[in-house]
């Protein structure tokens, strides 16, 4: 089995926009390959890739963010803006791996703090969160009306 984690093209876009639509269930594949493709010419984005036997099975989105990021005191700040691997292939550290190397992305965009979030309902989300280091900082709950 070859295994490797490699940073995206923009020949990737629709590949990771095929697993980001499992994740972002409200997009249509086409929007998210146009976002991907956009992220993916963005030098203050990355995307990587997990690749086995050269089949795309996740990848983990990061970018900088320059605005107030909650719990944070400098800026930039990394952040992991998504993080998705196949169900088969959970549980294997995979998603662990693609969140250090945004990390270490972030590290070499001169940040020293890296955050992210997670819907208040998705508890998988806030355990890979909470296993794999990071503090919860605030609980919100956003509101919308029409006028």
């Amino acid at each position: 089995m070859n295994i490797q984690i490699r940073k995206a093209t923009k020949a990737d876009a629709e590949s990771i926009a095929l697993l980001a639509v499992q994740m972002w269930t409200s997009h249509t594949t086409e929007e998210l390959a146009d976002g991907f493709s956009s992220v993916i010419e963005n030098e203050n984005s990355i995307v990587y890739l997990l690749t086995i036997d050269e089949v795309i099975v996740g990848f983990a989105q990061c970018g900088l963010r320059h605005d107030y990021v909650e719990g944070t005191s400098s800026s930039p700040v990394g952040y992991l803006e998504g993080i998705f691997v196949k169900k088969e292939y959970r549980k294997q550290g995979y998603a662990k791996q693609l969140l250090n190397y945004c990390e270490q992305w972030a590290k070499e965009k001169s940040c020293n703090e890296f955050a992210s979030d997670c819907e208040l309902s998705n508890e998988i989300s806030r355990q890979f969160h909470m296993n794999l280091g990071f503090k919860e900082a605030n609980r919100i709950i956003c509101f919308t009306k029409k006028i």
